[in-house]
């Protein structure tokens, strides 16, 4: 393993149960730590479970003649004494990738994959505007700040599993997600879906906790007179990260 972050030969042995049990716990160790590798581990599986979830759906050809060819290719190498080191869990990724060349699939695949994975990241950093554009209640400034309990109300489960259908995250780890409030009932916002989205606590820096102190840093200063409770609530819903960046007067999360 890499001395600074896990390499994706090693996340994917390690996504597919396949490292040593020294290996694995050093693994296990290193990701309760480091952001970057969690994040690539999130994209690996979600890439994966992508990618199944076409294969299923579409009629992509056969793996059987790309799959056999590699495993010649592999034997021929052996009888050279050329060393060969494809662990089963990368050699299985090649060989879906093999399997997806054979014809004008590949194209339709590759540029599927992508926007998908582009559609995760996104959901994963702010919210879809068309599915999560905000939503509030009309609450004066004097109401907000009056709140003694500022904490979100707790979503039901119902409510929970349209969010995630709605982001396309059917089989996604429910822990690695907030259903979090867009504008948070603490500066107005709705018990609404329109003002739900999936947010992750792990899969980037801009994470949930990240956000939460961007909301209690806004209801302070509209509670305190420096900022019209409305302009919080537009900000917030444009663009969060923007907000973060704008009164915490930084370029990164603090924390």
């Amino acid at each position: 393993m890499e001395s600074h972050h896990l390499s994706d030969r090693d996340l994917l042995m390690a996504i597919d149960g396949e490292l040593a049990p020294r290996e694995a716990a050093e693994a296990a160790a290193h990701l309760e730590t480091c952001w970057v590798c969690r994040s690539r581990r999130l994209e690996l599986e979600s890439t994966i479970a992508q990618y199944v979830r076409l294969q299923q759906r579409a009629a992509l050809p056969s793996a059987e003649g790309p799959r056999a060819l590699l495993k010649a290719r592999l034997a021929q190498a052996a009888q050279v004494r050329r060393p060969v080191a494809w662990p089963s869990a990368a050699a299985r990724v090649l060989a879906w990738c093999a399997a997806a060349a054979a014809g004008l699939a590949l194209v339709w695949f590759a540029g599927g994959v992508r926007r998908l994975r582009q559609g995760q990241t996104a959901a994963v950093a702010v919210p879809d505007p068309r599915l999560t554009p905000g939503a509030t209640v009309r609450r004066s400034r004097e109401e907000v700040c009056r709140e003694s309990d500022p904490n979100n109300k707790s979503v039901s489960p119902d409510l929970r599993r349209k969010v995630f259908q709605e982001y396309g995250l059917r089989d996604a780890e429910p822990n690695f997600y907030e259903v979090d409030y867009l504008i948070t009932p603490a500066l107005g916002g709705a018990d609404d879906i329109r003002n739900l989205w999936p947010q992750s606590y792990r899969g980037t820096v801009w994470n949930a906790q990240v956000k939460d102190e961007l909301e209690d840093h806004l209801r302070e200063q509209v509670c305190l007179g420096n900022l019209d409770l409305s302009t919080a609530q537009r900000e917030i819903a444009t663009n969060w990260i923007d907000a973060y960046k704008k009164y915490f007067h930084t370029e990164a999360p603090v924390r």
